[in-house]
């Protein structure tokens, strides 16, 4: 391999993907997403890729905001791209690389234009899942602005977040894998704001150590989708489609989200949970465990991943954490919200707390 010159921590990014992410082997095709900004990893990947054998392809389906923008403000119904579709059943392995040079770049897309979208596109999306994937993010520096540091100081923050002893990451995860994977019902409590109960029963938890998502970082499930009960107050900021979303409150009851609110950008969350009949219901229950991750930077790729917190994600249920006794929350969307755990709250699991003010049982410190 002959190296171009680029920072020696965006060709170790490229190898964590290869080899522990994706795995990537000889004949492999596979599809890069990524913005521009991500160029130098893009680059990394190829030399990688030759050296491994594959066949890669650049593209900028997902993530060429400025170009999804002009397409979505000069349409309003959509259709699924048979073409696109065709090359994602060919690929082998597919890695979404985020980046920006204007995160709000979307921000004036009308919501409803973008559910039609997302609606059109689910059969990509169901595609795209069932290959071996992974989503990661490169630095650029629209991304270090909307996380209110300097270039640099981002720079170092996902290369930190990013080469990690993975394998390390697993075992102290798989403890609370442990204590999960067999339970029958969860309790969040954090505050007066936040009570919300659910059954996990049947549905199988999930151990992100880098692999799908990089960084990695929490362990997540399903709810099953009828037995959410209770009130969350989402105390971080949620930024989708360009704009920021506060202080998100949803009430539950018998698992869908009968009553809900958020301090700025509501009519967005309401659209959210219009989407179709799946997104007013949780698919996703997370818990962030990367305490290396020490910073909200509004991306939920890594805020989702920061300990002492909890994350419910309303829309689509991840297929390998359904059961297959259970029925899969179906929908088009997939938004992940976030409680602050580490303060007046705790994690009930079965009538035991394992859990509290962000410290686990497994861990010194705790207090039943």
């Amino acid at each position: 391999m002959v190296p171009i010159c680029m920072d020696p921590r965006i060709r170790e990014h490229a190898e964590v993907i290869v080899d522990h992410s994706i795995d990537l082997s000889e004949g492999d095709n596979l599809v890069i997403d990524a913005h521009p900004q991500a160029s130098d990893l893009v680059t990394a990947l190829h030399e990688f890729a030759a050296d491994r054998g594959a066949n890669p392809l650049v593209v900028q389906n997902r993530l060429g905001e400025r170009f999804r923008r002009a397409y979505l403000r000069n349409r309003d119904e959509f259709e699924t791209p048979s073409h696109i579709e065709a090359l994602y059943e060919e690929m082998d392995a597919y890695i979404a690389i985020k980046g920006s040079d204007n995160v709000t770049e979307t921000s004036d897309v009308d919501p409803e234009t973008t559910a039609a979208y997302q609606q059109s596109q689910q059969p990509l999306l169901n595609e795209r899942l069932s290959k071996t994937w992974c989503l990661t993010q490169y630095p650029a520096p629209a991304n270090a602005q909307l996380a209110q540091t300097s270039t640099e100081g981002y720079e170092n923050f996902v290369w930190d977040a990013v080469l990690k002893d993975w394998d390390a990451v697993r075992e102290h995860q798989a403890q609370m894998v442990e204590i999960l994977d067999p339970a029958e019902e969860v309790r969040i409590v954090s505050g007066e704001t936040t009570d919300v109960t659910m059954s996990i029963a049947g549905n199988e938890t999930l151990n992100d150590y880098g692999e799908k998502n990089l960084p990695g970082g929490e362990v997540f499930t399903a709810p099953v989708s009828d037995s959410v009960e209770g009130e969350v107050l989402f105390d971080k900021p949620l930024y989708h489609q360009g704009r920021e979303v506060t202080d998100v409150f949803l009430r539950f009851e018998d698992g869908e989200v009968v009553e809900h609110s958020a301090a700025k950008n509501e009519d967005l969350l309401t659209e959210v949970l219009s989407t179709d009949d799946g997104a007013s219901r949780l698919g996703e229950l997370g818990i962030g465990m990367n305490r290396d991750i020490d910073q909200f930077s509004y991306n939920m790729l890594f805020d989702e991943k920061m300990g002492d917190t909890v994350h419910m994600a309303v829309g689509r249920a991840y297929d390998e954490t359904v059961g297959e006794d259970n029925e899969q929350n179906e929908s088009a969307v997939h938004v992940d919200m976030i409680v602050d755990m580490s303060e007046d709250s705790f994690i009930e699991v079965d009538g035991e707390v394992v859990q509290r003010n962000g410290t686990f049982v497994f861990e010194d410190g705790f207090e039943a």
